[in-house]
């Protein structure tokens, strides 16, 4: 089933007062994205999922996990051992959006080139 989606309607990403625009925010920020794909094939400790990444901080990824934990789409498994063990996973719901960020991040991978040949043009176009 295909939704249609028109500005002004519930869910309205185009209206800063709809809650809506902070889920796409928390979704597509940068290690928002990052954490959905590295997650979407098996959980991780949170060590193994800062490697995972690459290039995040311990401070962006714990505030990325808990933002994305709230929301509903990841799941933090506190395990009373010890040392400690803390495991990440996807939720159904983070499954889902996953699926849609790994459709974005896929068609990105296929047209870079072609972005990175438009920058090129326009800079020259500029210079």
């Amino acid at each position: 089933m295909e939704v249609s989606w028109k500005p002004g309607t519930t869910g309205d990403v185009t209206d800063p007062m709809c809650p809506s625009r902070n889920v796409l925010e928390h979704l597509t920020s940068r290690w928002g994205v990052l954490i959905l794909l590295a997650l979407r094939h098996r959980s991780y400790r949170f060590s193994e999922l800062r490697r995972a990444v690459g290039g995040v901080s311990e401070k962006m990824l714990a505030q990325t996990l808990q933002t994305l934990e709230r929301d509903g789409f990841v799941h933090r498994d506190a395990k009373p051992v010890i040392p400690p063990r803390v495991d990440y996973s996807l939720t159904e719901l983070g499954q889902e959006a996953a699926r849609h960020v790994q459709a974005l991040a896929e068609w990105t991978g296929k047209r870079t080139e072609t972005v990175l040949d438009n920058r090129a043009a326009y800079d020259e176009a500029r210079s």
